[in-house]
């Protein structure tokens, strides 16, 4: 299991890279890394976790197609901001999502920490959809869920894990930075299309 959880690390930490700098190729890399780590989440009881790697695994799906197709005409898709519409549905979906989800992972399963996967659970999800639609802030929530399960992967002796959330973290700082960058820029008129490797 430890080999499987490195290279589900590794190959997250490369996606997310990718993603950093708004490549493409971070969604079929994502795909891999989510389908190894449902297998990882399983043995350590982290159900909400496992779960949420098959709703990853479809986003990353959406994902490559609304970068590649997204944007207007049909063209790649630039980095935007979360207008306040977008916070008055993505909020109170996440809250409910955690709430829901927390009393049934407390409640029907052996879950270790059932609230605090759930919250994470919930929150990635918001943080997710966001990134697929190349939202600016996706990177603010990402920073809040890696600063979360840190603690809680540790809890449960996820080394590997524990590193790689680390790791998470440094990349969405840089993440929100450089696709600041980027908005500028095209906020400007100033913006070319980021290499697609």
């Amino acid at each position: 299991m430890n080999r499987l959880e490195l290279i589900a690390s590794l190959l997250t930490v490369l996606s997310v890279w990718l993603s950093t700098r708004e490549r493409i190729a971070s969604w079929p890399i994502a795909i891999v890394s989510v389908l190894l780590y449902f297998v990882v989440y399983q043995q350590a009881r982290l159900y909400a976790a496992m779960g949420l790697q098959l709703i990853y695994f479809s986003f990353s799906c959406y994902g490559w197609y609304q970068w590649k197709f997204g944007g207007t005409g049909r063209t790649e898709l630039r980095v935007s901001r979360t207008t306040a519409r977008d916070v008055l549905w993505l909020l109170p979906l996440g809250v409910i999502g955690a709430g829901l989800l927390g009393l049934g992972l407390a409640r029907m399963t052996d879950a270790a920490i059932p609230w605090v996967d759930a919250a994470v659970a919930s929150a990635s999800l918001v943080a997710q959809y966001m990134m697929t639609r190349k939202l600016l802030e996706n990177w603010l929530v990402w920073i809040g869920v890696n600063v979360v399960s840190i603690p809680m992967y540790l809890s449960q002796g996820l080394r590997f894990t524990t590193v790689l959330y680390g790791v998470l973290l440094v990349l969405a700082v840089k993440g929100f930075l450089d696709w600041r960058r980027s908005y500028a820029r095209t906020s400007a008129g100033l913006d070319v299309a980021p290499s697609p490797a």
